[in-house]
């Protein structure tokens, strides 16, 4: 396995709200236009992309659901301090 992956998110403050943009997604909606509508992280300008990472990066409940995606799965939500994530791995 990599020690490094790149992946997009999008955060949002409920569970709903999560679990609303995850059926816009398989719905066929672009995961960056999401991520740039609704995302309340400062990556939502890029997408929601977050570029490389590798582990000790994030905060554990999401790099233990990151590293777990296949490439260009989109993760359920997952619950951290800053709110829920839905979180797409890149690479």
């Amino acid at each position: 396995m990599s020690n490094k992956i790149s992946a997009q998110h999008i955060l949002v403050d409920q569970k709903f709200e999560a679990e609303d943009i995850i059926k816009k997604i398989n719905d066929g909606e672009e995961f960056a236009d999401l991520a740039k509508s609704f995302s309340k992280c400062g990556s939502a300008t890029d997408g929601g992309n977050l570029g490389e990472f590798s582990k000790g990066m994030m905060v554990p409940e999401f790099e233990k659901a990151a590293f777990a995606l296949d490439v260009g799965q989109v993760s359920e939500p997952i619950q951290t301090q800053f709110g829920h994530h839905i979180i797409k791995r890149n690479q």
